[in-house]
């Protein structure tokens, strides 16, 4: 076999090491070469098992795509036969292919339905590869591909991939053990072995003001919030806090106990429930996003109401608060008023492109609304070209392709658009160039999620992160909550990896020879 010329970093090397004789779990920030870890296992392997087979699995097919391209130009014409799988090519031809494929790169739920069918199995699959390890969680198809390959290979081993798996322990715990990992491999911005190959990165909190005219609309709707919240107290359906994710909870436990039992107290908290996630969205808008998106969402409301889709809705509209919300929302977007944030974004930008012309910028923010709305008010700028980047759900006319995300890229990586405005899509994996400077529109509270959108700058070159903060909203909670929990992430990774050496790992290869 020809002997192939690949230079790893010193920490790729000595994660490598570890990876060729354990299942490993790697935490390596995005852009710091996940991918070429694992191609050296692949190579590794092939030569260790000439007849196997590598199995490299991604969430999505633009990333399952992006991987092959890599190990295809990385590896001599002749080394294997690579193969990429999708949904599209049909199952007797997936079968067929497999039988002679030697890499293959796919979504998990093309395999997980190859290997449900009996299609083909893993037997002679010796290395298989998780990309975005930390989705492989409960039912998800990463878990049931992962069953069949510890039961089905002869000679077995696993390589998780992520640049974060977030910081809850029992999560953490359950990655390990679907992926029956015998080590982890950890590495930040600041571990020593990577630090001589990162390139400084420049942080800036920008705080903008919650405007006083905003103030009157946050107090009606949070008049409406409070009472649902109170009635909910008062029926002894709601303890303790009372934010998105325990009324989202409490959301599905009453709709379970009315099917089971027509209880009426149930019902009529479905009711102050569904009421109370509203307005709290409608209040995440005005606190953290722009005027418009209240203003489309209060009009779907209306719309909602007017079709008497919900009891609920039509009860919410009619009320003196959200009327009196209402009219106060038109008068301000009569005057052109807008969340200050928006503004606040142009003049990052445009010192952005001050300080160094041929910058690239990538802006996040959580709603397609406000991603519209910043990229129309961007392209005001002289010399700026910028794109919106959204999924592929139809939402309001805007869900892209894959295609048309492959073009979008494409067009800032060649530099024919400077400034990206994307949505959580343009967190994972994706083959997005490096950029001079990453916004977050809104800080996030996840961890996972910071990490990846932090990885994009910095790299190669020094870069800049700078989060905008509404003063006295839920953004200054987010802002701290996603520093907690990313420290908190290396503590509990610390925690299961002595977890594993104490219990002599959690499953040993030979348990799966």
């Amino acid at each position: 076999m020809k002997e192939i010329s690949l230079t790893p970093r010193d920490y790729q090397q000595k994660i490598y090491e570890t990876a060729k004789d354990n299942n490993t779990l790697v935490v390596l920030p995005t852009g710091l070469g996940k991918t070429l870890i694992a191609l050296l296992l692949a190579i590794e392997r092939k030569k260790k098992f000439p007849l196997s087979k590598v199995l490299f699995l991604a969430p999505t097919r633009p990333l399952a795509e992006q991987h092959f391209n890599t190990f295809k130009k990385q590896l001599p014409e002749l080394f294997a036969d690579l193969q990429l799988f999708t949904g599209s090519v049909p199952a007797k031809q997936r079968k067929k292919i497999f039988q002679t494929a030697e890499i293959i790169f796919s979504t998990p739920q093309c395999i997980a339905n190859d290997l449900r069918s009996n299609l083909y199995t893993s037997h002679e699959v010796s290395l298989l590869i998780i990309d975005e390890a930390h989705r492989c969680l409960k039912n998800y198809d990463y878990t049931k591909v992962v069953d069949f390959y510890k039961r089905q290979s002869e000679n077995p081993l696993i390589l998780g991939l992520t640049a974060s798996p977030g910081s809850d322990s029992e999560n953490v715990k359950e990655i390990c053990k679907h992926l029956a990992v015998d080590e982890i491999e950890v590495r930040t911005r600041d571990s020593p072995d990577v630090k001589p190959y990162l390139q400084a990165l420049e942080f800036e909190k920008v705080v903008v003001p919650f405007p006083p005219e905003f103030l009157e609309i946050k107090l009606l709707l949070k008049k409406i919030f409070d009472s649902q919240i109170e009635q909910l107290r008062k029926r002894s359906l709601l303890f303790g806090p009372a934010n998105k994710i325990a009324l989202l909870k409490l959301q599905g436990k009453l709709g379970a106990r009315y099917t089971q039992a027509k209880d009426f107290n149930a019902m009529r908290g479905m009711s102050l429930t569904a009421t109370a996630i509203k307005i709290s969205h409608a209040l995440e808008l005005l606190e953290t996003q722009t005027l418009s998106g209240v203003n489309e969402y209060f009009k779907g409301l209306l719309k909602q109401a007017a079709d008497k889709r919900s009891k609920a809705v039509q009860n919410l509209v009619k009320s003196p608060e959200f009327n009196a919300a209402n009219i106060l929302l038109q008068e301000l977007l009569t005057k052109k008023i807008e969340h200050p944030k928006i503004e606040e974004t142009a003049v990052l930008v445009e010192n952005q492109f001050k300080e160094k012309e041929n910058s690239k910028i990538i802006i996040f923010t959580q709603f397609r609304e406000t991603g519209t709305t910043l990229t129309r008010r961007l392209n005001k700028i002289k010399g700026i070209n910028a794109m919106a980047f959204f999924g592929q759900a139809k939402k309001n006319n805007t869900g892209l392709s894959q295609k048309e995300q492959k073009e979008i890229i494409q067009k800032l990586n060649e530099g024919e658009i400077n400034v990206l405005v994307a949505t959580s899509i343009g967190e994972e994996g994706l083959d997005i160039a490096e950029v001079s400077a990453v916004i977050f529109y809104e800080p996030i509270p996840s961890a996972i999620r910071k990490i990846q959108r932090t990885g994009r700058t910095a790299r190669l070159k020094p870069g800049k992160l700078i989060i905008l903060v509404t003063k006295d909203t839920r953004d200054v909670i987010n802002h701290y909550a996603s520093g907690a929990r990313e420290k908190r992430m290396y503590k509990v990774l610390e925690g299961v990896k002595a977890d594993i050496k104490e219990n002599n790992k959690i499953k040993t290869l030979d348990e799966f020879s």
